[in-house]
């Protein structure tokens, strides 16, 4: 049985331009493509190497800027041939009903009642916006509870991928042990996880490009493959190539994802990625665990982490 790969873009106007009085122009230049390594980047990357990935777009700044940016957001994604679902941070309805200094950050912060109305809010934007009625989900900042899941399923939606167990129990709250990194059956939802490493012994470290080395994002989905498990899920951001000021592009993170494309490229047979929409038969409930720790490869990510932010994160 193939070990399917689920690439997954959380994609977003970031708060903090806005916080900073961007305008929506501006904070769209500095989230969705920085630096020219913002998602048509990953787009263009990711069809001269044939593969899938789903864009998770959040829609709730429509609320306050209208369509245009989450239009702008939504098109070259669906017209790459690639899948969009729905992301969503609350403080986007905070700002929009003039509470953004006092108002909850994190959707867990909502009882079931006013996560199910944002979360309906969320979906029909996102398909005024141009999206096909989404199915799948992930919170903003992975913060999810059980409110969470029986809102989703009263919206419409089959998956959520909200689950991360290095960030669990906060904000991360599914009702799932922190170590469960394989589709599993949660609410009359199904819960795709979002995949885990062994940092250090007990220690979980996600797989998030900006997170973990190219040689631990191998040796994961090869440990994966021998233990034959059913999916990997990996997290990235529209922003997530660039400097943290958008300036220019971290070319180490850069070369991380081309190095993944070329590796998932090259072994497409028994790693395909695929969309949310090509897991209606995934395997639910299988037995999975996180790549065990190596202290050298944890070692030798450290050490390219330091070198990439002195490199790249200096002042202009």
């Amino acid at each position: 049985m193939a070990t399917r790969v689920l690439l997954t873009v959380d994609t977003e106007l970031a708060w903090r331009h806005h916080a900073r009085g961007a305008s929506w122009q501006e904070n769209l230049r500095f989230s969705y493509d920085p630096a020219g390594v913002g998602v048509p980047w990953q787009l263009a990357l990711l069809r001269e190497h044939g593969l899938k990935a789903c864009f998770f777009v959040d829609p709730m700044p429509a609320e306050v800027y209208g369509l245009a940016p989450i239009r702008a957001m939504v098109e070259p994604i669906l017209a790459a041939g690639q899948e969009v679902q729905l992301h969503l941070h609350p403080c986007w309805r905070n700002a929009a009903e003039g509470a953004a200094a006092g108002g909850a950050f994190e959707l867990t912060a909502y009882d079931g009642e006013r996560q199910r109305a944002l979360i309906e809010a969320a979906r029909d934007l996102l398909v005024a916006a141009g999206a096909p009625p989404p199915v799948a989900f992930r919170s903003g900042s992975y913060a999810a509870n059980s409110c969470t899941i029986e809102a989703l399923r009263a919206a419409g939606l089959v998956f959520d991928s909200s689950h991360n167990g290095a960030h669990h129990p906060w904000p991360s709250a599914l009702p799932l042990d922190r170590s469960q990194i394989a589709p599993v059956p949660l609410g009359g939802m199904i819960e795709i996880p979002v995949g885990q490493i062994e940092d250090w012994p007990g220690q979980l470290r996600h797989l998030q490009l900006c997170a973990v080395s190219f040689d631990e994002m191998a040796a994961a989905l090869l440990h994966a493959e021998r233990e034959g498990q059913p999916l990997v899920t990996f997290v990235s951001h529209s922003f997530e190539f660039a400097s943290r000021d958008g300036a220019r592009p971290n070319r180490t993170l850069c070369r991380r994802f081309e190095r993944l494309c070329a590796f998932l490229a090259d072994r497409r047979a028994g790693m395909p990625t695929v969309h949310f929409s090509d897991l209606d038969n995934v395997p639910l409930a299988a037995d999975a665990r996180p790549l065990p720790a190596r202290r050298l490869r944890t070692a030798r990510r450290m050490a390219e982490q330091i070198w990439a932010n002195a490199v790249y994160e200096r002042a202009l």
